[in-house]
């Protein structure tokens, strides 16, 4: 009796707690897309792929200035007095190593590790058109590994990082809910941001995330399934495909019922460990002056050409060839697609920090972490083509990317298989964090800002998110979801840059002006020097 009970509590504690225009619109939508990939995969696909094929040829411009304005924007935080204000006025909740580790795990890292191996090989392959190196040459070798720093550094954490901000500093100063829709606390007013506006942007953020993360769930999945196929000759059908998607659920689920602090935080450490010890192993077993040598060059060039990459628009070029769109611009929209989730995480655990130290965890340390990690494991795969150590195009042609890794750590002498296996265990304890900071986050945003919602609201998104990713492996579809969460980032380029605007309006108001005195006359005399011509005074404060 007692545990029939207990079952009704939980119950009604589910539904009590939920926001049910959010929760409904947001499963709806989802399912809705689900559906009509499962009844007509190949139509849904083409209709998904035009609308980001007008997105990519018409607004690639923006996305490219936006996203280097975030960078800026930080920039000048982290080095400017703006950084001394807090969110809140609490001690932080966990020490800074542990924030740090969250936050890392809760974006990019999966894909981080995915694509370590990979991405310098494509573009030491087919070298990016801003340069005329010759194709699979040695000049191609530290521009291959410069642009995949370039894509997976500063830029990419700048959209999260402002999110988070955003949320944070409007959440904990100005006491709005803790959800996506803080953000627009400065045009709406923190008591205003629960009406039709803040909802839309809360069901948005909400299928945003479903579809993010239910791909990054498929990309580890077919990485699971191409590594027993290369590996071990062992092919998967759709039962197969459907069992692994599932384990990974489940593990997920566990951390997630846990909690932050004894579920994603210990991963999270956890992460961080392996991700250094896989680095410097590679290192040091790997050609190891080489690899300090090309990273050192490829590091230069990422600093001396950040503002040429940045903003090279391929603006000479048809837009459906434009080498641009298919990486630079793709590599800003998906971020932005998982921007309110990870903001909306990383507000939750930044109370009590400093402007300035979530600006710096967000876009400083992340690349401290992330440029080595490209340097030296893409730097070795790189090396190990151009050399004959290693054949890994081949395989990545035959396989797709996913097998990579298989073949880079598989190379590597004396330690090569312990490598590969921890290879496997980091990229899928990565995808956990991301994934139980998602579903967190979701967990939020459906339940009107609960920080802790309960357990069985984390468990109805987890089983979502695994039930959407195998059906759309399955009916091949998980291409179609990925393009979908790039289209919605094209509006959360929009709600960033309005966070941004927010955040500096709001930081002058509550810091004060720095760059103009309170009253600055842009036009005209003053009244003071006696002249008779109209003065027009500009003030940086509404009340002024």
């Amino acid at each position: 009796m007692s545990a029939v009970s207990s079952a009704d509590g939980a119950v009604g504690r589910f539904l009590d707690e939920i926001e049910p225009v959010v929760f409904a619109f947001g499963a709806a939508i989802t399912l809705l897309f689900v559906g009509a990939f499962s009844l007509n995969p190949e139509a849904s696909y083409d209709f998904v792929l035009g609308i980001r094929r007008w997105i990519l040829a018409t607004f690639n411009w923006f996305f490219l200035l936006a996203m280097l304005g975030f960078v800026l924007f930080l920039g000048f935080v982290i080095f400017g007095p703006w950084g001394n204000l807090k969110l809140g006025d609490e001690d932080p909740e966990y020490g800074f190593l542990s924030y740090f580790a969250m936050m890392y795990s809760a974006g990019l890292a999966a894909g981080i590790v995915f694509w370590g191996p990979a991405e310098a090989l494509f573009h030491y392959s087919t070298v990016p058109p801003l340069y005329g190196a010759e194709a699979q040459s040695a000049a191609a070798m530290p521009l291959a590994v410069q642009y995949s720093i370039f894509h997976w550094s500063l830029t990419q954490w700048s959209c999260f990082t402002v999110m988070g901000l955003a949320i944070g500093y409007f959440v904990y100063n100005y006491d709005a809910p803790l959800r996506v829709s803080a953000v627009l606390t400065p045009v709406l007013g923190a008591d205003n941001v629960d009406g039709a506006i803040g909802k839309t942007v809360d069901i948005l953020a909400v299928f945003a995330t479903l579809g993010g993360v239910a791909t990054s769930l498929g990309f580890i999945g077919s990485q699971f399934i191409t590594g027993l196929n290369f590996q071990w000759g062992i092919q998967l059908g759709d039962v197969g495909t459907i069992l692994v998607i599932t384990g990974m659920v489940v593990i997920f689920t566990i951390s997630l019922v846990l909690g932050v602090d004894k579920g994603i935080r210990r991963l999270s450490n956890f992460n961080m460990v392996v991700f250094s010890l896989l680095m410097v192993a590679t290192l040091v077993f790997g050609p190891t002056f080489r690899i300090l040598e090309l990273g050192t060059q490829a590091t230069g060039g990422f600093i001396g050409d950040f503002f040429q990459m940045s903003l090279f628009t391929q603006a000479t070029t048809a837009s459906a060839g434009k080498w641009v769109n298919a990486w630079t611009v793709f590599y800003w929209l998906w971020p932005l697609a998982w921007s309110p989730f990870a903001g909306l995480f990383i507000a939750r655990i930044s109370r009590g920090r400093s402007v300035r130290e979530v600006a710096f965890a967000g876009i400083g340390a992340t690349s401290l972490a992330t440029v080595p990690w490209f340097a030296i494991v893409g730097g070795a795969g790189v090396i190990m083509q151009h050399t004959g150590a290693a054949n890994v195009l081949g395989p990545v042609s035959e396989y797709g990317e996913a097998v990579s890794g298989y073949v880079l750590f598989g190379n590597l002498p004396i330690v090569g298989p312990l490598l590969l296996f921890g290879f496997l265990v980091l990229v899928t304890t990565f995808f956990v964090t991301s994934a139980d900071s998602s579903t967190l986050a979701v967990s939020m945003m459906t339940t009107g800002g609960k920080k802790e919602p309960s357990a069985l609201n984390r468990i109805f998104w987890a089983v979502l998110q695994g039930a959407v990713a195998s059906i759309l492996m399955v009916v091949g579809g998980v291409n179609a979801l990925q393009s979908a969460a790039i289209i919605t980032g094209a509006p959360f380029a929009v709600i960033c840059v309005i966070a941004t605007l927010g955040l500096i309006r709001t930081f002058q108001d509550d810091y004060g002006s720095l760059l103009l005195q309170d009253e600055t006359n842009l036009w005209g005399k003053s009244e003071s020097t006696g002249g008779q011509a109209p003065a027009a005074n500009v003030s940086s404060h509404d009340d002024d």
